[in-house]
């Protein structure tokens, strides 16, 4: 047997699967690629998470592309985050190229050119079907969290939280969390310290600096009505394929908070909204964090254990989370530990620091006796990546140096009225781009407030009232008593003096 065919038998029973599976590519050995030599994808396994990584302009976001079309085929939904914007090609089919077909041919799969049914959405200005969740939905832990705040600062928002339930006070967006941390300071400072305990105003001061900083960022956008339902991330075409939503994020790379303030949320909704999953045959849904490390930027200690805890549970509900960026140390480690599928694209070793890093990254793939791992990772192609992933018992299979295959959709994006027309023929824009106001904390506690003001501008002309009333009687007083003719001539004496001169007259 020749090393080839011996290499091909290793892929093959490395890769078997009795389920259903996506295919990546075909295994390479050395410069040559394996015909038929399939690197698949089992899809129970997709939900015990991936990673994405490579330099810049080794295809990454197309290898993104490749997993979501063919997810989407699967009948699985998918939502990507597109930070640079490339991705809205989706919605078109791919234009085909000479080269394609060659790349297919080295593969052993067949290339058929197709649209995919793709969904706009948008968290900021960008045009698109809006995402927005109220601060209610965060609850006084996370907005704590992604606040970080000190112990001190989260138990007073717990304190607000708590009294605005009491007082059936909604909180759905910034200005509404703002005016009860303002009437909490003022006006309403020795109500609540009545019932709920001291609120200190240092405290709900740094609170609202910290809630500016989110504003500044976009928040404002976000947080409000009317709420996305994680239902419609979840939806199948008329045809049985998952819905690609394609979350526009170009406009937040210099957010990083905002950025993981949306993830946080996002993700613990949908792990409270779907139900256990169990052991599946298939996701129900598969998240892809392009530029990943954007949400690890900046990001608090409160934070980021939050953000590792809901990625080891999120699993259970068949939700897979792919991160995509240049380098796996941007992913912390707690959270690169439970990635089962690594897809790794070239890296290049232009200084000490970054043969070092190479090495590093060498040490989360299995041992191969076909490749040396560091060496290949410099050496690896456009559209070429090392694999790893887990078999349907949950065994790592062999590392493959891996021809991948080309995208069927567009490498490229939408025109402007491409998008447009997307856009205009979504069937939940409708439903999510109408600006909802409805009265909240925020009108709720002004009311109160001018009905307090007005109460009391009316006690204080009441007050000033009275007070001139008395000052004139008074007043009056002190000019009876002062006046010496008023005093002779109502002087009991005068008077008596009076009627007996009167009498005598009479006489």
């Amino acid at each position: 047997m020749s090393k080839k065919e011996e290499f091909f038998n290793y892929i093959s029973e490395g890769y078997k699967t009795k389920g259903d599976f996506i295919t990546l590519g075909a295994a390479m050995l050395g410069e040559e690629t394996v015909t038929d030599a399939f690197v698949k994808i089992p899809l129970k396994t997709i939900n015990r998470h991936g990673l994405i990584a490579g330099a810049t302009g080794t295809g990454k976001t197309k290898t993104l592309q490749v997993f979501a079309e063919n997810l989407s085929e699967k009948g699985i939904p998918v939502l990507l985050m597109d930070v640079k914007g490339d991705l809205s090609g989706l919605a078109q089919p791919s234009p085909g190229h000479p080269k394609i077909d060659e790349r297919h041919t080295k593969i052993g799969l067949p290339f058929e050119a197709k649209p995919f049914p793709v969904e706009i959405l948008t968290i900021s200005e960008q045009d698109g079907t809006r995402l927005r969740a109220t601060v209610s939905e965060f609850g006084p832990v996370l907005l704590s969290r992604i606040l970080d705040l000190s112990e001190t600062q989260s138990g007073i928002v717990a304190i607000l939280f708590k009294y605005c339930d009491d007082k059936k006070l909604p909180l759905l967006d910034l200005k509404d969390f703002k005016k009860v941390l303002q009437y909490a300071t003022n006006e309403g400072k020795a109500e609540l310290e009545e019932e709920y305990g001291r609120v200190s105003t240092s405290s709900t001061g740094a609170i609202l600096r910290k809630v500016v900083e989110i504003e500044q960022q976009g928040g404002d956008l976000f947080f409000g009505e009317r709420s996305f339902e994680i239902d419609d991330l979840v939806r199948l075409d008329d045809n049985g394929r998952g819905v690609i939503s394609v979350l526009r994020l170009t406009d937040v790379q210099d957010k990083p908070k905002l950025f993981s303030t949306f993830m946080l949320q996002l993700l613990a909704e949908i792990y409270n909204t779907l139900p256990e999953q169990g052991d599946s045959g298939q996701p129900e849904l598969v998240l892809f964090i392009d530029e990943a490390h954007l949400i690890f930027k900046e990001a608090s200690k409160a934070l980021m254990n939050q953000i590792e805890s809901i990625v080891k549970l999120i699993r259970s509900k068949g939700v897979g989370v792919y991160f995509v960026t240049q380098n796996p140390k941007d992913i912390p480690a707690d959270v690169l530990s439970q990635l089962g599928l690594k897809i790794q694209h070239a890296l290049r070793a232009f200084t000490a620091n970054d043969r070092k890093a190479i090495k590093l990254t060498a040490e989360n793939y299995p041992d191969s006796e076909y490749y040396d791992t560091a060496e290949v990772l410099t050496q690896l192609g456009i559209g070429e990546a090392l694999v790893s992933s887990l078999s349907e018992k949950g065994i790592p299979t062999p590392l493959a140096r891996t021809m991948l295959r080309a995208p069927m959709s567009r490498m490229d994006i939408l025109t402007s009225s491409e998008l447009s027309t997307l856009i205009g023929n979504s069937k939940i824009a409708k439903k999510y781009n109408e600006e909802i106001d409805r009265e909240s904390a925020y009108e709720i506690l002004n009311k109160k407030i001018e009905q307090a003001n007005k109460v009391e501008a009316e006690e204080k002309k009441r007050e000033e009232k009275e007070k001139a009333s008395r000052k004139r009687t008074s007043s009056s007083r002190r000019s009876t008593r002062m006046n010496p003719i008023l005093k002779v001539v109502t002087s009991a004496t005068f008077i008596r003096g009076v009627l007996g001169v009167l009498k005598k007259v009479i006489r």
